[in-house]
């Protein structure tokens, strides 16, 4: 059973100012969700194996292949400057 001085802990947490009609209106609100899971506590699940979600679901992914689209040689030649095999970039102070 949910009491006000319930609702008045979450709010405090949540750091909400409420009214007393709305700490009144939030246990009743709180009471009613709660009794609801309580019924749904009742329902037998013995023979119901646990699932992540309702619908079957697979992932269908293509396989992953290595492209090599661009050579060594080819992205160097976009470079400014170049160092050997590196680019060569100005120094950060």
């Amino acid at each position: 059973m949910i009491t006000i001085k319930d609702v008045e802990h979450v709010a405090k947490l949540a750091r909400l100012d409420l009214t007393q009609e709305e700490k009144e209106m939030f246990t009743h609100q709180l009471g009613d969700v709660l009794a609801h899971v309580e019924k749904m506590n009742e329902v037998d699940t013995t023979n119901v194996e646990p699932m992540n979600h309702p619908i079957d679901f697979y992932n269908v992914v293509r396989e992953d292949k290595k492209i090599y689209e661009n050579t060594r040689e080819e992205l160097m030649k976009n470079a400014p400057d170049i160092e050997g095999d590196f680019f060569k970039v100005p120094k950060i102070n």
